[in-house]
C-alpha cells in the first residue's frame, strides 16, 4: 500500500468517525484502529486532528472559492451564486452533515477563515452590492435555505433535492415556480445538473418535464441535451 493510499484511507475513516461520533469525541488512536494502522502512521500524514479537518475540507473550500469567483463575473451574480453554492453543498453534502454534529470544521483556523470569507462573498453576491439590512438578511436567509435541506436530506436523489431547494429560494425572492416561466429561467446548467438531465431523459422523461424538475428553460435543456428535441 502506498502512502497516498494510506492517506486516503485515513481521510475516509475520519469522515465516517467524525460523522458517527463527532470530531471532538474521536481520538487519533481510535481513528488509527479503524484504518488498521498505528497512531504514529496517522500522525505521519496529519500532525494533528485539525490537519485532518483541513484536508477533508480543502476540496469543498476550493470549489466554494472557484464558484463564487465565477458567479461574481456572471451576467446574473445572484442566480449564479445561488445555483453554484447549492451545487457545492450537494457535492460535499456528507462533509456538511459531519459538521452538523459538533461543528468540527471550526477546529481548523484555516478552514474556518476560508469558509467564513467564502460565505461572506456569497452573501454579498446574493444580497447585491447596494443591499440594505433587510436585503442582506434576505440574502443570508437564501443561503441558509441552500445548506440546511442538503444536510437534512443528504441521501435524497440529488436532482430532486436540487430542484426543490432552488424552488424554495425562488419563492423567497418572489419568483415561485408558477411565475418563473414568465420571468425567465436560468440558462446555465452545472455539470451535476447536466448529468441529472441525462439521467431523467434516459428514464423516459420529456424535455418539458426535465426543465420543470431542474428549474431551467426547455431551450436550455435542448442546448445541453439536443437528442431531446
Amino acid at each position: 500500500m502506498t502512502e497516498a493510499d494510506t492517506r486516503a484511507r485515513i481521510l475516509r475513516a475520519a469522515l465516517e468517525e467524525f460523522s458517527e461520533r463527532g470530531y471532538h469525541a474521536t481520538s487519533v488512536r481510535e481513528l488509527a484502529e479503524r484504518v488498521g494502522v498505528t497512531k504514529t502512521a496517522v500522525l505521519y500524514h496529519f500532525p494533528g486532528k485539525a490537519d485532518i479537518v483541513t484536508a477533508l475540507a480543502e476540496p469543498l473550500l476550493d470549489d466554494l472559492e472557484t464558484t463564487m469567483g465565477k458567479a461574481a463575473a456572471a451576467p446574473d451574480p445572484r442566480e449564479a451564486a445561488i445555483a453554484g453554492l447549492l451545487d457545492v453543498w450537494l457535492s460535499h453534502r456528507y462533509l456538511l452533515r459531519m459538521n452538523l454534529r459538533d461543528l468540527g470544521l471550526t477546529a481548523s483556523k484555516v478552514v474556518f477563515e476560508r469558509f467564513r470569507d467564502g460565505m461572506l462573498k456569497a452573501n454579498q453576491l446574493v444580497a447585491g452590492p447596494d443591499a440594505d439590512l433587510a436585503g442582506q438578511v434576505r440574502g443570508a436567509q437564501a443561503i441558509a435555505m441552500l445548506s440546511d435541506p442538503v444536510v437534512l436530506f443528504a441521501d435524497a436523489p440529488v436532482d430532486e433535492l436540487r430542484a426543490a431547494v432552488l424552488d424554495g429560494v425562488a419563492r423567497l425572492f418572489g419568483t415561485p415556480a408558477a411565475s418563473r416561466g414568465r420571468r425567465g429561467r436560468p440558462s446555465v446548467m452545472s455539470p451535476e445538473t447536466i448529468e441529472a438531465a441525462h439521467r431523467l431523459y434516459d428514464t423516459g422523461h420529456s424535455a418539458a418535464d426535465i426543465a420543470t424538475a431542474l428549474g431551467v428553460s426547455r431551450a436550455t435543456i435542448y442546448r445541453h441535451l439536443p437528442e431531446a428535441e
